[in-house]
């Protein structure tokens, strides 16, 4: 019954300020009045606690494993803790369960186990505060009840360590993506930060690692993987795939991490969704490089961007937000930490962008590629 009154509740409060809202927008319609920044500003803090906000990249784990703090209250340091995102009407973050390019063929697997049980006894330790989740349904629920999710995603396959049992090993252990690889070649496909092309796209073991991702109900993560790698998964997968946290090429010319133009197209064909990084070096080609002018600083505008430039290019559909907080050292001046994610909303609310549009980028799209995928793998295993 808690359940029951505390997601009432949310839908009254949620549904009374839109109602306030809508009334405040039709006054000013008549009167031929722009809607002030205040209003605008209010509105997008009530969407971000309305409505479900996954962030599929939020680098917790490997923060955590090197400098261990309670995140169950607000740190001085890092860009996400309870209160922050208690704050910013962040739901969903997925935990990064981020492996080392060097750990190729060096304890991979150990690594990420160790990573998985942390991210596990954090929310065993915290019940009445983080929950661990494995699907959309499971999202749902813990929202209604006010428990920020912490679904896992691997950032790079080398702990799959050259045996395809290692798939469903870590689909068991809560593991719903899996980043192909990272910063270098591995196993399974090229990197977009490696020259050497081991592959030229997937090796045939990543074909097989790919199908059995397929299988199982894992997502398959292009985000770090190289071009050529990236129209293998398209040609093999059998379901939409996502990039968790990248960004678009068109305004970081030459940047082979971000995703092109015609790659988003394919994404999109595929029926994916392609998930913006937040970070600096991402959104904005005054980043690249070792000696950036430290008065040089990017916007949630500019966040707003890269979303606006895949609508236009493949649709509302096809974007969602993939932060990597925690995992990149410059953000926009804006949006610092999880607290200020109602700063992108507000930022979409100026360009015109619908409830209904806001509510797919925050959840409904990466739902609805989570949810094919568990559809695909539940026929393909009965």
């Amino acid at each position: 019954m808690k359940e029951i009154h505390f997601s009432m509740k949310r839908s009254i409060i949620y549904l009374s300020l839109v109602f306030a809202f809508a009334m405040a927008c039709t006054s000013k319609e008549q009167k031929k009045e722009p809607l002030t920044d205040e209003q605008l500003h209010a509105l997008a803090d009530s969407l971000a606690h309305a409505f479900i906000i996954v962030d599929t990249h939020v680098d917790i784990p490997y923060r955590l494993s090197h400098h261990p703090e309670d995140i169950s209250v607000q740190t001085a340091d890092g860009h996400f803790d309870y209160v922050r995102a208690k704050k910013g009407g962040l739901d969903a973050p997925f935990m990064s369960i981020y492996v080392p390019s060097d750990r190729e063929d060096n304890g991979a697997k150990s690594l990420a186990d160790s990573l998985i049980d942390l991210v596990k006894n954090l929310a065993a330790s915290h019940p009445d505060k983080f929950a661990i989740a494995t699907s959309p349904s499971q999202v749902k629920k813990q929202f209604a009840k006010g428990l920020i999710s912490l679904p896992m995603g691997m950032e790079n396959g080398s702990p799959i360590e050259h045996d395809l049992a290692n798939v469903h090993y870590f689909h068991d252990r809560g593991i719903r993506y899996i980043t192909l690889t990272h910063a270098k070649a591995n196993h399974i496909c090229d990197s977009s930060y490696d020259t050497t092309h081991l592959w030229n796209g997937l090796s045939e073991f990543g074909e097989e690692v790919v199908k059995e991702m397929n299988r199982v109900g894992i997502m398959v993560d292009i985000s770090h993987v190289s071009d050529s790698a990236f129209y293998d998964v398209m040609k093999t997968t059998k379901v939409p795939v996502i990039a968790s946290h990248s960004s678009c090429r068109y305004f970081t010319p030459g940047l082979e991490r971000n995703m092109s133009d015609d790659m988003i197209k394919a994404l999109a064909k595929n029926g994916g969704v392609i998930q913006i990084n937040y970070g600096s070096f991402f959104l904005d080609p005054r980043f690249r490089g070792d000696n950036v002018d430290s008065t040089v600083f990017t916007t949630a505008s500019q966040i707003a961007d890269h979303i606006d430039h895949v609508v236009k290019l493949v649709g509302i559909d096809y974007v969602g937000l993939g932060s990597d907080f925690d995992g990149v050292d410059r953000l926009p001046k804006d949006v610092k930490d999880v607290s200020e994610e109602p700063n992108v909303i507000y930022e979409l609310l100026k360009r015109g962008y619908s409830t209904e549009d806001i509510e797919k980028i925050c959840n409904k799209n990466i739902f609805r590629v989570w949810q094919e995928v568990e559809e695909y793998a539940s026929k393909a295993t009965n």
